[in-house]
């Protein structure tokens, strides 16, 4: 499963300790890859990429574009890429059109269906598809900061601009062809006083870094909603957006093994 897609997992600490999705401990293990463009699928530039057509297309695949940046050597991106592009579910659009997949009947359903999704798409595009699943390891996490629209919000998740704290990343495209990309607006979590998404969280979980032990034995207790709906210290932020339950209840199930 991709970073963040039940629950409250994209935090970039774990029990007070460093964990395996923190952005120090990625850049240490992923170095640099070698030269990969043109890509197998390479069929050069057939038209110019503009970033809103491209969000338009996402839109039609059950994706939306998160936001991107153009790497330097120190990113971690296929040697030749000029501008990486972030892609996640649609919240409106991606249950329906996964639901309607071959992939859905699969053990695996939502990453299969992202390889075979961005994977078709990337070859369209003379790119190179990049998924947060399998080997090797990517850092989504530092893209996703890199792109100046995901934030650390003050549950320590990360919350995405427009998405909130429901942001997460079916993969990312590696283009080598230079999009221009819009300025990032600031954090949302600079205006919202409140800051529900801290004391959300029924076991206070997120408190001080992401307890793992303390949200998993809850996710063990009959009839919590968390399960059933997703967690609540994401659906509390005032700009995410609604998923359909039966979504949420998917994702639920693969995060909680």
């Amino acid at each position: 499963m991709a970073v963040n897609e039940g629950g409250p997992h994209l935090s970039l600490y774990n029990g007070g300790r460093m964990g395996a999705d923190a952005v120090p401990l990625f850049d240490k293990i992923l170095p640099p890859e070698a030269p990969t463009f043109p890509s197998p699928c390479d069929r050069g530039t057939v038209r110019p990429m503009i970033y809103d057509t491209l969000q338009t297309e996402a839109r039609q695949r059950g994706l939306v574009l998160l936001g991107g940046f153009h790497p330097n050597a120190e990113d971690a991106c296929p040697t030749g890429t000029k501008t990486l592009l972030l892609f996640g579910p649609d919240p409106k659009g991606f249950w329906p059109i996964l639901k309607s997949a071959p992939e859905f009947q699969t053990a695996d359903a939502v990453d299969c269906w992202s390889r075979r999704v961005l994977g078709t798409w990337a070859c369209e595009l003379g790119a190179k598809a990049l998924f947060p699943f399998g080997n090797p390891l990517r850092p989504f996490i530092s893209w996703a900061l890199r792109s100046g629209r995901c934030h650390l919000s003050p549950a320590t998740l990360l919350v995405h601009d427009t998405y909130g704290l429901m942001v997460s990343f079916r993969g990312a495209l590696a283009l080598k062809e230079y999009v221009e990309l819009p300025p990032p607006p600031p954090s949302p979590c600079s205006a919202c006083v409140d800051k529900p998404c801290i004391a959300a969280c029924p076991v206070g979980a997120l408190r001080s870094g992401y307890d793992t032990d303390k949200c998993h034995t809850h996710l063990d207790t009959p009839g919590n909603d968390c399960m059933a709906k997703g967690c609540r210290a994401r659906r509390a932020c005032p700009i995410s957006p609604q998923r359909p339950d039966a979504q949420s209840a998917h994702h639920m199930r693969y995060f909680h093994q």
